[in-house]
């Protein structure tokens, strides 16, 4: 599979199989969060695989539209830590390389038949105490990893001539 078929075919599970993910092919995809690029090579990244039923369980409840996370096998928490601060563009530099990492994420796991669905929309607070994470990280993204027990369709996408613009806005 190419990357721009691993776009094409990538979609949001929010269903999955009871079935465990390989080691290998968790390395693979956690291989693909760790070679993706940083500001300045910062790596101001953690990525925590949870497997735990239990806190599985826990990190759904604390999912605004994330119930089925403890479907899967795996959940996979991407938390930025202090690293470099505020790029001069005013972007955060670990919200922004993590983002990048769980993009890579997403599509290796497409290429490996697994299914993601990326969630930003959780209570931070409940999530950090489960998992120890230190106060200065941050959890950007949460997904569920798994093989996918359902096949949606592909989204209503804009038009190229709505989104690109050549040379000015």
């Amino acid at each position: 599979m190419t990357v721009f078929e691993a776009i094409r075919r990538r979609r949001s599970i929010r269903k999955y199989r009871d079935r465990k993910i390989p080691a290998a092919a968790l390395r693979r995809v956690l291989e693909a969060a760790r070679l993706a690029p940083s500001a300045n090579n910062q790596q101001a990244w953690r990525f925590i695989v949870v497997r735990d039923r239990a806190k599985l369980r826990k990190i759904a409840r604390a999912c605004r539209w994330g119930s089925f996370v403890d479907q899967a096998p795996v959940a996979l928490v991407f938390c930025g830590t202090d690293g470099r601060g505020v790029m001069t563009n005013g972007q955060r530099a670990a919200t922004v390389d993590v983002t990048i990492a769980m993009s890579y994420v997403t599509l290796a796991a497409t290429e490996l038949g697994l299914g993601t669905c990326w969630l930003a929309s959780y209570r931070e607070a409940p999530v950090k105490r489960l998992l120890g994470i230190p106060r200065k990280a941050t959890v950007v993204g949460i997904t569920p990893l798994g093989y996918p027990a359902e096949h949606p369709g592909p989204r209503p996408r804009k038009k190229p001539g709505e989104v690109v613009r050549l040379d000015r806005w």
